[in-house]
């Protein structure tokens, strides 16, 4: 084996920059145990180190010990001693007598390519999809159907488009809002001026609600109960904490008091702002509500159509998009057009 002094400078300086950084802890793999412990045992430049009493599990993180300690652990000089404190989590080298020099430039480039990249926001949401497909919570209601759907989107997205629960369509095909809803929620999006790739979609609830009334359930769906939002919730939050959008859409009276937390008359509450979280939050009608109203005549649909559309509006005024000034007459009546 060559001189392991190479490797330990390396591992001094990543030391003295997870201190920069602020972390007290480090992970170390088991096979890089067994390398440190083989280290320790040839005693290179006369180091000395004493291993922790009670042995590390490989999945347990070692303490960093404070910043003065950290900041050198190289080889001591002839008669100066390295010795290795016990604080329940492993090898924790206290400072040497004599400082060693900075790492060699080839131990820094070494350095950089092993330190971890950060988790981006697509990463840490697919972990945040593992966990809720297999959500304790939600599983142990037994109302939710076993397949769950997540969400879809551009995490980096300004706003994010909150729904009920997935319904038929939406569960054959893995995607929130793409049955007839959905697609009016698309088009509602591309009047703002952007793509349905653009914004974050998702729901308050991952699974959609068993309709158990002894026939099949078919095509058929229903909203979710707070209870079956209350599972989800927990997952939503950390959706809404990676992504930090500039706006929440929470569409319709389900969605509202799944973020809100309290029963809500939407056709009162939608057009003020709230906050969830410190991001702002407009509530407004959910696309299905739109649907269902165009069966009671075109004026009434109309009408309702240019009050989510008004909410839409402020939407884009708050996230600074320019509107047009057809933009603004959508939905009005001809006469004030």
């Amino acid at each position: 084996m060559s001189s392991p002094l190479p490797a330990l400078h390396v591992l001094a300086a990543h030391l003295e920059a997870c201190v920069r950084r602020g972390e007290q802890r480090v992970w170390i793999s088991p096979e890089a145990r067994t390398a440190l412990k083989e280290i320790i045992r040839m005693k290179p430049g006369r180091m000395v180190f004493r291993e922790a009493a009670a042995p590390e599990s490989a999945d347990t993180p070692a303490q960093l010990s404070p910043p003065a300690q950290l900041s050198a652990v190289e080889p001591a000089s002839p008669g100066s001693r390295v010795a290795a404190a016990d604080n329940s989590r492993g090898l924790q080298p206290t400072v040497p007598e004599t400082r060693h020099p900075e790492p060699r430039s080839g131990d820094r480039e070494l350095l950089t390519e092993s330190t971890p990249a950060p988790l981006s926001k697509k990463d840490r949401l697919a972990a945040v999809a593992t966990r809720a497909e297999s959500s304790p919570a939600a599983r142990a209601l037994g109302t939710l159907r076993d397949k769950m759907v997540f969400a879809t989107g551009n995490p980096d997205s300004p706003v994010v488009f909150v729904g009920e629960a997935p319904g038929a369509d939406e569960e054959k095909q893995n995607e929130p809002f793409v049955g007839v809803a959905g697609q009016l929620l698309t088009r509602v999006i591309k009047a703002m001026g952007l793509e349905r790739s653009d914004v974050y979609i998702t729901n308050i609830c991952k699974f959609r609600p068993i309709v158990d009334d002894g026939r099949p359930q078919g095509t058929r769906n229903r909203q979710p109960t707070g209870e079956e939002m209350n599972a989800c919730i927990e997952y939503v939050k950390e959706e809404l904490a990676i992504i930090q959008p500039k706006v929440i859409v929470a569409l319709g009276k389900t969605a509202v008091e799944g973020l809100l937390q309290r029963d809500v008359a939407i056709t009162r509450l939608r057009g003020q702002w709230f906050e969830y979280q410190g991001i702002p939050l407009m509530p407004t009608f959910h696309p299905s509500y739109l649907k269902r109203k165009e069966d009671e005549g075109e004026a009434i649909a109309t009408a309702e159509k240019r009050k989510h559309w008004e909410d839409i509006l402020q939407v884009l005024e708050r996230l600074g998009i320019p509107i047009t000034d057809k933009q603004r007459r959508f939905f009005l009546p001809r006469e004030q057009s």
